[in-house]
């Protein structure tokens, strides 16, 4: 069997699948060959094994601890992803996946006191650091703030019991769940906190919060992970962005990147690792001055011929595009 793609050659088995919440299911994958990644690191994951779609996924297994690389997803509704991964996938399936890629890590920090938080499914890269942790670096200072919606959305509930948490409930809070989101009380309960590296996951507005708290407070160290980030909301001003196929007139701020200016106007593009590597969001530009911070998976001929990997391509005018 071939691989779907390039960017995917890794082939894995499905052993089992595991219900986490009512819409979240970790996919527990067998490797054949020798699988390497870190703490923290994703995937892409090439969806109906196609080299065509790649959605990039946490990888939630801890190297040398977890017994399968496991993939931890939550539903969308029309994710094409996710609603494969969690609705189509069975026992025995295969799937492929890249190399494993980001630097959102805890592996070669100097620092032996952490402060990890986590919302929703921005625990996957969390709970994987915190297994190697306490594996690897059982003398670490670790503590932990994961939010969540309701108390019945915790992923991975039974394996937090084996690790010292603050568990926060937007909703319903039950005992022991603080009640709320995170604050920056909360935060400055946590001891030693500006003596920390912090490390976060979330949706973009809740690692923003968080930062932000968390340098008041003193902290010097914070890294947030990158790829999980939404789209703006459009612009109306700015930057004009002209599509031929079809035709359309849109707008994005000043120092958008090309990604950001099509997600926010709706504008159907691929994207999987956000950094420039792999290669999905590729888009011809036919006019207009920008700059790029990564031709990876571009051929010569291509960047002759315009194209830009949205993700990596800065308008410095504006744009007209294929």
């Amino acid at each position: 069997m071939t691989m779907p793609s390039p960017l995917c050659p890794w082939r894995m088995q499905v052993h089992h699948i595991t219900q986490e919440t009512p819409d979240v299911w970790t996919l527990a994958l067998l490797c054949h060959d020798q699988y390497r990644w870190r703490a923290g690191q994703y995937a892409l994951v090439s969806i109906n094994n196609s080299p065509d779609t790649l959605r990039a996924y946490t990888i939630s297994a801890t190297p040398g601890v977890s017994p399968f690389i496991t993939l931890t997803v939550r539903r969308i509704e029309n994710g094409v992803g996710s609603g494969w991964l969690t609705g189509q996938v069975k026992r025995g399936d295969y799937v492929w996946l890249s190399d494993a890629q980001g630097d959102f890590t805890c592996d070669r920090d100097d620092n032996d006191r952490f402060l990890l938080l986590g919302a929703g499914c921005g625990v996957t890269p969390i709970i994987s650091m915190r297994r190697w942790l306490a594996t690897y670096r059982p003398e670490a200072d670790v503590a932990v703030i994961y939010n969540v919606r309701t108390p019945q959305d915790v992923i991975f509930a039974d394996e937090w019991r084996e690790y010292p948490v603050t568990l926060m409930a937007e909703q319903q809070a039950t005992l022991g769940f603080l009640e709320g989101r995170i604050s920056r009380e909360v935060l400055a309960a946590v001891p030693d906190i500006a003596s920390r590296t912090v490390m976060v996951c979330g949706p973009a507005p809740y690692m923003d919060a968080v930062e932000q708290m968390a340098r008041e407070l003193g902290v010097t160290r914070v890294r947030k992970e990158t790829f999980f980030t939404p789209a703006a909301a459009p612009a109306s001003s700015g930057l004009k962005f002209t599509t031929l196929h079809p035709a359309r007139e849109f707008y994005g701020p000043v120092g958008t990147t090309l990604l950001e200016a099509l997600e926010s106007n709706r504008v159907p593009v691929n994207a999987a690792c956000r950094a420039g590597v792999c290669g999905s969001c590729k888009t011809r530009v036919l006019s207009g001055e920008y700059t790029v911070s990564s031709t990876m998976t571009l051929t010569d001929k291509e960047i002759a011929d315009g194209y830009v990997l949205a993700c990596s391509c800065h308008p410095q005018s504006d744009l007209a595009l294929a």
